[in-house]
């Protein structure tokens, strides 16, 4: 669903906490998917926004990296849901790889 979402290869979100809102919370849309995660977009333009996994409250969402104006500091941790890769898509080396979610 990651691809689709994004329309790239993989999605790109940071996990934050506590997110407020300073303007622009009224044009969020939300979709829920069948497995109750839900994936939100600007209901104006219909970026993709963010992502959070079910029952998770809107300030604990996970944002698309690309939505953000401004350069933020990211540090690739890992490479999630890999069982459902494109196939021309190729994986970094030296990050650890998860078929599925972050498994143990």
């Amino acid at each position: 669903m990651c691809r689709k979402f994004h329309g790239a290869a993989f999605g790109t979100l940071v996990g934050v906490q506590d997110l407020t809102w300073l303007s622009g919370e009224s044009q969020l849309r939300e979709y829920a998917a069948p497995n109750g995660t839900v994936r939100s977009f600007c209901g104006y333009c219909g970026s993709s926004l963010g992502f959070r996994a079910k029952d998770m409250p809107r300030n604990q969402m996970e944002l698309a990296i690309a939505a953000f104006d401004d350069e933020i500091p990211v540090r690739i941790d890992a490479q999630i849901y890999t069982k459902y890769k494109a196939v021309w898509c190729e994986l970094y080396g030296d990050v650890p790889v998860f078929k599925e979610g972050r498994e143990p």
